[in-house]
C-alpha cells in the first residue's frame, strides 16, 4: 500500500480545503461576525497546519496507484475533509454539537441538503456562504478538482483514473480526452460555466447577489440547502422557473455537453440515458399535475409547484416551493420513486442513476430471452454499445449492496420510533442524497430529532451514496487492511 502518496494527496485535499475557507472567512469580517470569523481563523489553522505536516511526512512518495488504494483514498478523504469541514460551525457555536456540525457538513459535502437545523435564517452569512459552498465543492468532487488544478501529472501512471472512477458517479468513468487531467479540467470548466450562467440569469430575476451566489451552489451540485426557512418558496415564479430549469440541467451526464461543445448533436439526441432521464421528468410532471389540480389556484402555479418537486427530487437537490407531505398518495409515490432513480450518471445528481436502471432493465430483458432460447448469444446494448460483463456483474454488485445498506439502515433508524414512512423516506433521503423526506422529515421539518445513533448511520449513508458504496464499504472490510499490514 502506497501510504505516502495517501498521505500526500490526502495534504492536497485539507490545503484546497484551507484555501477555500479564505471566503467565508472574509464575508464573516466584513459583516463583523466574531464568532464565525474566530470559527474560521481557528479552523483554517488547524487544516492548514495538518495539510502541511502531511506533505513534509509524505513527501518523497511513489506515484505508483493501485485501484484498491484508489478506492481508499478517496473514503478516507471524504471523511477527514467533512470531520475538519465542520469545525466551523462547532468552534462558531452556531451548531453547539459537533455530531449535528458533523451532521450538516457531510450532508452539504454529499449534495444531500438533509439539515438538523430548525432555522437557517439565524445563522451568520459567513456560515451561510461555507454550508452553501460544500454544495458546489462535493458536487463535481473535491478530487477531481484537485486532479484539475493540481501538480499530479500526466507521470503519475495512472493512479488518476482510479481516483476519479472512485469518485464520480455512475456505473463506469470513461475519458473524455485521452489525458485523464484534461478530463477532469473540462468537466470542472463546464462546471463552473454553467453555475456562473446560472448565477447571472438569478441575478437577472432581481434575487440579491449573496442570495444568487448560495442558490447557485446548491443548484449546481444538487444539494438544496436553503438560506431561508421556506428554501425557494418566497422567491418569484420566475426564480423558482430558474431554478427548476437548472437543477434539471445539472442533473446531465456532462459527457452530453462535452459532446455538444464538438457540435455532436445528433450523438447527444440519441443518448438513450439522457432520453430516459427526460422522459420520466415529463411523464412525472404530468402526472403530478393531474393528480394535485385543485391543490393550487391556476393551471400555471400547479405545473410550476409540480416540475419545481419533480426536478428538485430526481436530481436530488431537495429544495423545495411547496410542502409535497401533503399532495395526495399517488403524487408522493411518484417522489418516491423519483428518489430512488435519481439523476443521469456522470452528472452531480444522486441516486441510483438512470444508466444503471438501463442496464437492469437490458440484463433482465436478455435473463428472460436466455430462458426462450438459451442457444442464442445474447448481449446488453446501450447506445448501440456493447455492455462488457464485468460493468453488468459490478451494477449487479451495486444493486445488491444498495438493498442490504438500505435494509441494514432502516432497522438501526427504527430504533428511534418514528413512523415506517419517516424512516423509510429518511434513509432513502440520506442514501441517495436527496434532503427531504415524508412526514417528520418532510420539506417543513428536519432531521434534529434523531438520535446520535441514527444520525451516525445516516451520516454513513451519506458518503455511501455520494461515493458509490464501494469506497466506504471497502474501508470496512478486513481483507483491505490485513492486505496493507503485509
Amino acid at each position: 500500500m502506497n501510504y505516502k502518496m495517501m498521505g500526500r494527496f490526502i495534504g492536497h485535499i485539507l490545503l484546497v480545503e484551507a484555501v477555500f475557507m479564505t471566503v467565508p472567512l472574509a464575508i464573516s469580517l466584513a459583516q463583523k461576525e466574531r464568532m464565525a470569523a474566530i470559527g474560521f481563523a481557528a479552523s483554517f489553522g488547524i487544516i492548514l497546519v495538518l495539510a502541511l505536516l502531511l506533505s513534509i511526512l509524505c513527501k518523497g512518495s511513489k506515484k505508483g496507484f493501485r485501484a484498491r488504494e484508489g478506492l481508499v483514498c478517496v473514503g478516507v478523504s471524504w471523511i477527514v475533509m467533512s470531520l475538519l469541514g465542520s469545525l466551523p460551525f462547532y468552534i462558531s457555536r452556531e451548531i453547539p454539537s459537533y455530531l449535528d456540525a458533523l451532521f450538516e457538513t457531510v450532508s452539504g459535502f454529499t449534495t444531500t441538503g438533509a439539515s438538523v437545523l430548525p432555522e437557517v435564517e439565524i445563522l451568520s452569512k459567513g456560515i451561510l456562504y461555507w454550508r452553501s459552498f460544500t454544495h458546489w465543492l462535493g458536487g463535481m468532487g473535491v478530487l477531481v478538482f484537485v486532479l484539475a488544478v493540481g501538480a499530479f501529472g500526466e507521470s503519475s501512471k495512472g493512479f488518476t483514473m482510479h481516483l476519479l472512477r472512485a469518485e464520480s458517479p455512475g456505473p463506469q468513468v470513461g475519458k473524455l480526452v485521452p489525458k485523464m487531467k484534461k478530463t477532469a479540467e473540462i468537466l470542472y470548466l463546464i462546471y463552473m460555466m454553467l453555475t456562473i450562467v446560472n448565477i447571472i440569469f438569478l441575478l437577472a430575476g432581481g434575487m440579491p447577489l449573496f442570495d444568487s451566489v448560495c442558490t447557485a451552489f446548491g443548484t449546481a451540485g444538487t444539494g438544496g440547502f436553503g438560506i431561508k426557512n421556506d428554501s425557494i418558496a418566497s422567491y418569484s415564479p420566475y426564480i423558482q422557473n430558474v431554478c427548476t430549469v437548472f437543477m434539471l440541467l445539472f442533473g446531465v451526464n456532462f459527457s452530453c455537453y462535452y459532446m455538444l461543445l464538438l457540435r455532436q448533436f445528433y450523438s447527444v439526441f440519441k443518448d438513450e440515458e439522457l432520453r430516459l432521464y427526460l422522459g420520466i421528468v415529463l411523464g412525472s410532471i404530468v402526472l403530478i399535475t393531474l393528480n394535485v389540480r385543485g391543490f393550487y389556484g391556476t393551471l400555471e402555479e400547479t405545473v410550476r409547484h409540480a416540475a419545481f418537486q419533480v426536478a428538485s427530487i430526481v436530481t436530488t437537490t431537495g429544495f423545495a416551493t411547496t410542502d409535497f407531505d401533503l399532495w395526495p398518495s399517488f403524487s408522493k409515490a411518484i417522489i418516491l420513486g423519483l428518489m430512488v432513480i435519481g439523476a443521469s450518471a456522470g452528472s452531480t445528481g444522486g441516486g441510483f442513476k438512470c444508466a444503471r436502471v438501463l442496464i437492469v432493465v437490458r440484463s433482465l430483458r436478455r435473463n428472460l430471452r436466455r430462458a426462450i432460447l438459451p442457444q442464442k448469444v445474447q448481449v446488453v446494448r446501450i447506445n448501440n454499445h456493447m455492455i462488457d460483463e464485468k460493468v453488468l456483474e459490478n451494477t449487479n454488485a451495486y444493486l445488491t449492496a444498495y438493498v442490504i445498506i438500505l435494509f441494514v439502515s432502516f432497522i438501526l433508524v427504527s430504533i428511534d420510533q418514528f413512523s415506517i414512512t419517516t424512516n423509510i423516506t429518511a434513509v432513502l433521503s440520506c442514501f441517495n442524497n436527496i434532503g427531504p423526506g415524508l412526514e417528520a422529515v418532510g420539506p417543513t421539518c428536519n432531521f434534529g430529532d434523531f438520535s446520535w445513533l441514527s444520525k451516525l448511520v445516516l451520516i454513513m449513508d451519506m458518503l455511501a451514496g455520494r461515493l458509490e458504496i464501494f469506497p466506504i464499504l471497502i474501508l470496512f472490510s478486513r481483507s483491505t487492511w490485513g492486505r496493507l499490514k503485509s
